[in-house]
């Protein structure tokens, strides 16, 4: 038979850890998939939501130039807008990465924080 100290610890060290592991690289999926950032670089220099417009068939120079312009411009918007998306995606990846962090090793430190309040806490006291 296990004591109920043997279970806490169990249940502090392993248990919890194991799901907030797991917690936290469901965080850093959905932050990479919500920003869709492996799509995002693999299409970088596309046109902005497929905004292209065709080449003229019959030979009219201003047309081609029309034409030309108006593409480069649809993927250079493109490309600036994918870059600055690209950013806040992995920004807010470093965020998580960071902020699970922090929350992961405030978990294993919590009991010693509370033995240490507990007796300074007692000290004022007594």
């Amino acid at each position: 038979m296990q004591t109920i100290i043997i279970k806490w610890f169990y249940w502090q060290f392993l248990e919890v850890p194991k799901n907030v592991l797991k917690a936290w690289k469901n965080f850093l999926k959905f932050g990479w998939n919500y920003f869709s950032v492996s799509l995002l670089v693999k299409t970088f220099f596309s046109p902005w939501r497929r905004y292209y417009w065709a080449y003229p068939r019959s030979f009219d120079l201003w047309k081609y130039f029309e034409t030309f312009s108006s593409n480069v411009i649809s993927r250079t918007l493109g490309s600036i807008l994918r870059f600055f998306l690209i950013i806040v995606g992995v920004l807010l990846e470093i965020f998580i990465l960071i902020f699970g962090f922090v929350i992961f090793l405030g978990w294993l430190i919590l009991p010693i924080f509370l033995i240490f309040t507990l007796y300074h806490g007692f000290r004022i006291l007594f």
